[in-house]
């Protein structure tokens, strides 16, 4: 497990991620219990989110909390050699989540799907702390890089569609006005 310090040397020196299009790395059902299903090809629904993820019937529900999305270079840097599914987010891109660049209401769109962004954080819980180790759940959700959004975001599916490793992530910008 790596030290604070380390992630945040690692994230220092680490590539930046594209603001605008980037790719799709990893499509992970949560099956409950802390399984996971990495898929060839997920469906993203607005009624049931990923299709065979445990959302729907999961302890939080909310359409909020939908789809979970984490920048593959933080889920490489806090799994160190684990595999990158073990965070438990259903899709890892190489495309910024920041909050300068995917505010609330940033519509992104993922191979032939499109999610918004919410307002709910989205932040390290006990599993990830076991995982990962305290110094991880602590660099992820220190206050002063609160705007990194390094543990991800949430997201609501709004548009329907197929999406797989090596797919288009875009950064597609805010809601449409609605007038």
């Amino acid at each position: 497990m790596r030290s604070f310090q380390q992630l945040e040397q690692g994230w220092q020196d680490g590539p930046v991620a594209p603001r605008h299009r980037g790719v799709v790395r990893l499509v992970v059902a949560r099956l409950g219990g802390g399984e996971h299903d990495v898929l060839d090809r997920g469906q993203l629904t607005p009624d049931d989110g990923l299709v065979g993820d445990r959302w729907k019937t999961g302890p939080n529900p909310s359409v909020e909390r939908q789809i979970t999305l984490m920048e593959t270079r933080v889920a490489e840097l806090v799994a160190d050699g684990q595999p990158l599914h073990m965070p438990g987010d259903n899709v890892l891109v190489d495309l910024d989540l920041g909050a300068q660049a995917a505010p609330t209401g940033t519509r992104i769109r993922l191979g032939e799907a499109v999610l918004e962004v919410t307002d709910k954080p989205h932040t390290g819980c006990k599993k990830f702390q076991a995982r990962f180790g305290a110094d991880a759940m602590r660099w992820v959700n220190a206050k002063e890089f609160a705007g990194r959004r390094l543990r991800g975001i949430n997201c609501r599916v709004v548009q329907p569609g197929t999406v797989a490793a090596g797919d288009l992530a875009e950064n597609l910008g805010p809601r449409p006005s609605e007038g």
